[in-house]
């Protein structure tokens, strides 16, 4: 797979969308910013994982 964002990129775009208000839900994430969910989930076994990771 071709990742298009580096594994400390998906962090900095997860907690920048938690602190501009927008939803970090797995299911509004993978609709509104797929890219940013594969990527994601090439790092991290899960969403939650990557979550935790970005500390939210």
């Amino acid at each position: 797979m071709d990742t298009t964002l580096g594994a400390d990129e998906v962090l900095q775009l997860i907690r920048k969308l938690q602190s501009s208000g927008s939803s970090v839900n797995k299911k509004q994430v993978k609709q509104n910013n797929p890219e940013l969910m594969r990527n994601a989930l090439f790092y991290f076994p899960s969403w939650e994982h990557a979550l935790k990771n970005a500390e939210i």
